[in-house]
């Protein structure tokens, strides 16, 4: 037997990590407009700066970033909390690069407000992966077809599916990342009566979704010819 849900979520906290994601996202976008605020300000009365200091910080702040990346990259692609760690680092990383290029420019020409430049390419850099991230979690809350399912090839995988005469009610969506959830109305051959007849069509659906569509979650209503006639509330 399955364990009991949680009264009240029953997914569990699972969106929680879509949260925490989302946040990430607020802050890089709010990270970014910050940047552009002080950076203008900055133009008009361009503070001296310490050229070898900043190159200094610059070059150490580079290395830690770039070890960062390492140690986050592999679950950067599985996770969006990951994915949003993983873009302020890279956020940081690049904000190094141009430290260590406006320091240099300090160095050799005395031109100071090479610093707020330096900010502003660091806040363009930030900006389209913060949207990027906000419009990822946005999906996912809004439960959105996850991009790499195909809903019309997954539709003809189900039919194809020996047993299966038709399929209606069909919707993917994401509860969290890495796990994609499904459920169907399957409208089944009339030679379909008997309960073993039933559950080796249900083996063979869910036995096609996880080797063709990587679905481990999935639900299906097996039904009669017909009975659709009778729902209707369905989705075509």
């Amino acid at each position: 037997m399955g364990e009991d849900p949680v009264p009240g979520v029953s997914f569990g906290y699972q969106r929680t990590e879509i949260l925490a994601a989302g946040l990430n996202g607020l802050i890089l976008l709010g990270l970014s407009v910050w940047i552009t605020y002080s950076a203008i300000r900055r133009f008009g009365d361009a503070p001296e700066i310490e050229g070898k200091l900043v190159l200094v910080a610059g070059a150490v702040g580079l290395v830690v970033n770039i070890i960062g990346l390492f140690l986050l990259r592999a679950g950067s692609t599985e996770s969006l909390n990951v994915r949003g760690a993983y873009l302020e680092v890279l956020g940081d990383a690049l904000g190094s690069v141009a430290v260590l290029v406006s320091a240099t420019v300090i160095l050799l020409t005395d031109w100071y407000a090479a610093d707020a430049v330096a900010s502003l390419v660091i806040a363009a850099m930030i900006l389209p992966r913060a949207v990027s991230l906000l419009r990822e979690v946005a999906e996912v809350l809004l439960e959105s077809t996850p991009r790499d399912v195909d809903l019309v090839e997954l539709r003809a995988h189900i039919v194809e599916t020996p047993g299966v005469k038709d399929v209606h009610d069909l919707h993917v969506w994401t509860i969290t990342s890495g796990m994609p959830v499904m459920s169907a109305h399957v409208v089944v051959d009339d030679d379909i009566t008997e309960m073993d007849a039933a559950h080796a069509v249900l083996d063979r659906l869910r036995g096609c979704l996880s080797e063709h569509f990587d679905v481990e979650h999935s639900t299906f209503q097996i039904e009669p010819a017909g009975h659709q006639d009778s729902e209707h509330h369905v989705h075509h």
